[in-house]
């Protein structure tokens, strides 16, 4: 049985990213979220390195999903196209 995460998503990415996003491709992120990172985000999320390590990145597509682990929480810090993301997460 998998484990429930809660999914938490950054103020940013709620007032900012999401809406940005074209209908087609909001769906395929939601439903990533969903199925991936709602129960294995540690098998399906990449770590990343340097400046971000302690963070995780889920690809989907040319987009990238940035989060972090805590606890029984996901936290949701960007959903960006992946020539920005990195960019903007330095900011936030």
């Amino acid at each position: 049985m998998a484990l429930e995460f809660e999914v938490v998503y950054h103020k940013k990415v709620v007032e900012e990213d999401i809406p940005r996003l074209v209908p087609v491709w909001k769906a395929k992120v939601q439903a990533a979220i969903e199925e991936k990172l709602s129960t294995y985000p540690d098998l399906y999320g990449k770590p990343l390195r340097r400046s971000l390590k302690g963070y995780r990145k889920l690809r989907v597509g040319d987009y990238r999903v940035v989060f972090r682990i805590a606890g029984a929480k996901v936290l949701i810090l960007a959903i960006l196209h992946r020539s920005v993301v990195y960019r903007e997460m330095e900011k936030r």
